[in-house]
């Protein structure tokens, strides 16, 4: 009997495809959700919580899932929530994700639905702000799954709706994010087979999409060094062995590393020093002194290559100084990498949706996103979505994490089309 229903479903679907196109159905779905669409960003936006306290914003999302008739798992990762849409008929497994966490930056904005929100971050009160667009992947993945929901005849196969904690990184002492997701197997049960994802760009104009094959992202490593040297008064200087002139040349000698030692014409790479602890007066010489910095890296040999050259120029330039130094350089982040094959085999889609001439290969962005823990265990495509009103001009966007961030919500509807496109495209091929 069930070979039979397939069947008939398998030609139900056939005989859809001279009516009504999924297409079609798509467009006139999205656009009639398209003010749900914004009116959940803007509760999203005026309610933010902070990475792995996304409590709140997980019942709200839970909710929406379970009132379309969507299988939901809650708490996966701390906060996260997982809802399952079984096509009707068998197939492949996509899942879909959005992020949902806020920062700690108080926002500038005179919007109606502006936060006002204040919480604890590291010991410090301070605003809470969707200042990187978060609220907006969560807001066009709730109208993907409600569109899906009404499509369920079209769907061979599975999808997967991951809203992911964390993405900023967890608070101090804990685990989350993308790592957690997938260490507690939302990738498993169904098995999938691929994953999509957005990030809204404030800084593209909308109705645009922004897409790389291969490394799109960087990874992101933290380094930290610490350097040993001999206390002394600042008036005799010979008598001691002075750590803030070690980190100096240390600092120096890093930097070499990329302007004389990296191929920067294969990809870019990246090496700051963010913070330099060291001294409390004028007049010593202090003990020690502490770097913290972070790399960025577009391709795995370059990262090997850069961590090995630090590890090996941190001690040996101390040395010369007569001080001594360790490094340690943290796992990170992995690239964020767009399967190739996976990149050109939906690129049609992209471009159907948004129109080829708004379809643009971009460069590399030395910036990272978690969604790399993914894509080290299926395929996966991320791409960026136009945010910015065309009538403002590139160099006087808001920029992500930042009190004035803000985004134009009339893109928001071509992401839903988009990301829904690319479910059942590939899905049904």
């Amino acid at each position: 009997m069930r070979t039979i229903a397939s069947i008939l479903l398998f030609f139900g679907f056939i005989l859809n495809s001279f009516g009504q196109t999924n297409d079609e159905k798509i467009n006139k779905l999205s656009n009639n959700i398209e003010a749900k669409v914004i009116e959940w960003r803007r509760h999203l936006h005026e309610n933010p919580e902070l990475s792995n306290r996304e409590f709140k914003t997980a019942k709200y999302i839970a909710k929406h899932l379970k009132e379309l008739g969507i299988e939901v798992q809650e708490g996966v990762a701390k906060t996260g929530v997982v809802g399952l849409l079984k096509g009707d008929l068998p197939g492949k497994v996509v899942a879909l994700r959005a992020d949902m966490d806020a920062l700690p930056v108080t926002e500038r904005n005179n919007l109606p639905y502006k936060s006002v929100v204040t919480s604890e971050y590291n010991g410090k009160k301070i605003g809470v702000m969707h200042a990187c667009g978060h609220d907006t992947h969560v807001a066009i993945l709730m109208g993907v799954a409600e569109v899906l929901s009404k499509m369920k005849s079209e769907i061979t196969g599975t999808v997967k709706f991951i809203f992911q904690p964390a993405e900023e990184g967890a608070p101090k002492g804990e685990e989350g994010g993308a790592e957690l997701m997938v260490k507690e197997n939302v990738l498993k049960n169904p098995d999938v087979d691929v994953i999509f994802g957005l990030h809204i760009d404030s800084a593209a104009d909308v109705g645009t999409i922004k897409y790389k094959s291969g490394g799109i992202m960087a990874a992101t490593q933290i380094f930290e060094i610490n350097i040993k040297g001999k206390q002394a008064h600042g008036s005799r200087p010979w008598s001691g062995v002075d750590p803030i002139l070690t980190a100096a040349t240390v600092i120096q000698g890093l930097q070499t590393i990329i302007s004389r030692e990296v191929e920067l014409t294969k990809e870019g790479a990246v090496i700051t020093v963010g913070m330099i602890n060291a001294g409390i007066r004028s007049n010593i010489i202090p003990e020690s002194a502490k770097l913290v910095g972070t790399i960025r890296t577009l391709d795995y040999d370059m990262q090997k290559f850069i961590n090995d050259r630090m590890k090996e120029m941190v001690p040996a330039i101390a040395k010369v100084h007569r001080a001594e130094a360790t490094i340690e350089i943290s796992k990170g982040i992995p690239i964020t990498y767009n399967h190739l094959k996976l990149t050109e085999k939906m690129l049609p889609t992209l471009q159907r949706n948004a129109g080829s001439k708004n379809v643009v290969k971009m460069s590399a962005i030395t910036g990272a996103e978690d969604f790399s823990f993914y894509q080290q265990e299926v395929p996966g495509l991320y791409f960026f979505l136009g945010g910015k009103s065309l009538n403002v001009k590139e160099e006087d966007a808001s920029l992500h994490h930042t009190p004035d961030f803000v985004i134009d919500e009339s893109g928001f509807v071509l992401g839903v089309k988009t990301m829904t496109a690319l479910t059942l495209d590939y899905l049904n091929d």
